[in-house]
Order: C-alpha cells, then structure tokens, then sequence
C-alpha cells in the first residue's frame, strides 16, 4: 500500500489560531510548505503578514486554483461547510478544527460517500485535548461510556445560548449550564464544543457520548476532561490549557494542528 505524501498545505482562516499555525509552518524547513491561505475578509492584512509565495485566496474557486495536499481549516464551522465538500470533492485532504460542523446530520455521509474514489481525506486532529489515542483503544475493546466536560470562564462563554441560562457577570461559584448529546452540544454551541463533537467522533458518536458545559469565574484558561470506561478499563484526562487571543479557544489547538501537519510527512510518527 503506497501513503498520500502531503508536499503542500493551504489553511482555511488567518485568525487567532490561522496566524500561529502559518508561523509554526514557515518555521519548519522539514515539514509540508505552506502555499496559502485563504480568507473571506482583511486579506490586505494577510498579505502584509505572509512571504511573498504564500498566496492569499478570497474564494474557494482561488484556493482550488492553488490545490495543495491538504487545507488546514481553523476558521469556524461556516467555513468548513462552506470549503470543505468542494475540497473534499476534488481529492485534497481537509484537517478540520472545527469538527461540530460535522454534528449536522448527514454531512459525513455527503462529504465522504461510501465507495468514492480520487475523493480527500478528512483529518479529525486531537486539538486542545488529550487522549484520543487511548480512547480509540477502548472503542475496539467495547466502549460503554463517554463523557467530555467542558469548563471556561465566563467571558468564554459571551454570546451563546449560556446567557440565557446564567447571569455571567454575577458568577460566584462554577456553574453547570449545558448537558446532553455531543450533537447537542456542537449544534448549540458552534464556537466552543468543537472537541465534543472530536471526542464522539473518536469514541461512542455524536449521540451517545455525554457532555457537560461549565462556566467556572476562577478559571484562568479552558479545561477538557475526557472519562471513558470500556469491557478492558477506565480513561480519564484533563487538558487544562490558556486561552488564545480568542477566549473560546484554547492557545494549544494551533500547535496540535501544527504537530498534526508536520505528521504527513515525518519518518518518524508519534
């Protein structure tokens, strides 16, 4: 069996997470270039932070001209929607940060369609947490529980449906706000339950897998904690990480992408 190799790299968003993936990319001589970047708005402000030879697309039909190997995509659950059948569709790999976009039912279905050929790959990387390796184990063991709890300050939590359910400004103790489905949850909460949809899709699905969402006002960054038990034992990790220039994402997820991406092309792979 021969592997895809992945030569070139485009990311999908230039923003908290986009910049710092760009960085670790140009700095990595032995791993995939980066050829581009695409944008839906300020691409003056890309062109002026990226090399000459970093292309900076303001569509799709711009980045399909480029076709790299694999596009990274950190820029929300509407852009990969929007890039990702497309991409897909024309046989370049898509990595996907933001994963609750796949929560929708039937997107798996139509973005991957059984017996396809010439089609990408989707990447589902572990981004800011921890433990999918040890999850994925479980899952061929027999899993029989998943939960994943998902705790952030406050202001994290700004401008979703928590703000009806808590009055954030008056927080004195943590807070449980949301628990139900991972689908539930990536649905409800599009910009801060991204890694409830990754631990379902690694483990028990979308549908079966608990998810709890806490605000917690003596919370510096945001933790995950992932608890899974199975036929051959028991999982628990805490992932506690700080914020990025976004507080509904963790500072960690740029360089777990990056570890990903430089995965396509290492000798050696952990």
């Amino acid at each position: 069996m021969t592997s895809r190799l992945v030569g070139t790299v485009a990311i999908i968003g230039f923003g908290a997470i986009g910049r710092v993936l760009a960085e670790r990319l140009l700095a990595d001589s032995e791993g995939p270039r980066l050829v581009a970047v695409a944008v839906r708005s300020n691409a003056q402000g890309a062109r002026a932070a990226l090399p000459p030879h970093v292309a900076v697309a303001g569509s799709l039909a711009e980045l399909l001209q480029v076709r790299p190997d694999l596009a990274v995509e950190c820029a929300g659950q509407e852009a990969l929607a929007a890039f990702a059948p497309a991409l897909l569709a024309a046989g370049i790999d898509v990595m996907a940060a933001s994963t609750g976009a796949l929560a929708r039912p039937g997107v798996l279905e139509e973005w991957l369609p059984g017996g396809a050929q010439h089609r990408g790959r989707l990447f589902i990387p572990a981004g800011a947490l921890a433990g999918l390796d040890g999850l994925g184990a479980h899952r061929l063991a027999g899993l029989e529980r998943v939960t994943y709890t998902s705790i952030k300050p406050p202001a994290a939590w700004r401008g979703t449906p928590a703000e009806a359910a808590l009055d954030l400004d008056a927080l004195a103790r943590p807070a449980m706000f949301f628990e139900g489905t991972a689908r539930e949850a990536a649905l409800a909460y599009p910009k801060n339950a991204n890694l409830a949809a990754t631990v379902a899709l690694a483990g028990l699905g979308l549908d079966a897998t608990q998810v709890r969402l806490v605000a917690d006002p003596e919370a510096t960054g945001n933790t995950g904690i992932l608890e899974a038990e199975s036929k051959i034992g028991t999982l628990r990790v805490e992932s506690a990480g700080r914020p990025s220039a976004n507080p509904r994402t963790s500072a960690s997820t740029a360089f777990s992408l990056a570890h990903a991406v430089a995965n396509q092309t290492a000798r050696l792979v952990i």
